[in-house]
């Protein structure tokens, strides 16, 4: 058996495990309240840092450029509950307008 084989074989059982770990280990008794708030606000968090690295980050240093100026008109747009579509396209269009300018 090739090293490579030996290495996907543990990392796939790792994986198994690591999956199968909550089932078995919390099987039918409910979270306790504060991972349940955990568990609620996780997504908006990795959400938001998704956004905030692919807006202010390039090649591991902090950028400050045109898309801010669309993130800040989606925020805005956003706010005001405009539609989903008007938003991006509002940002685009600030994005492009600051590109443009500058």
């Amino acid at each position: 058996m090739s090293d490579a084989t030996i290495v996907l074989l543990t990392l796939g059982l790792g994986t198994y495990a690591l999956k199968a770990a909550g089932p078995v280990l919390i099987g039918g008794r409910p979270l306790p309240a504060w991972m349940n708030r955990l568990t609620d606000l996780a997504p908006a968090a990795l959400l938001a840092g998704l956004v905030a690295t692919s807006t202010f980050a390039r090649s591991g240093t902090l950028v400050v450029d045109a898309r801010i100026a669309g993130l800040i008109t989606a925020v805005v747009a956003l706010r005001l509950k405009a539609p989903f579509f008007v938003m991006v396209v509002l940002a685009a269009a600030a994005t492009a307008l600051v590109r443009s300018l500058g």
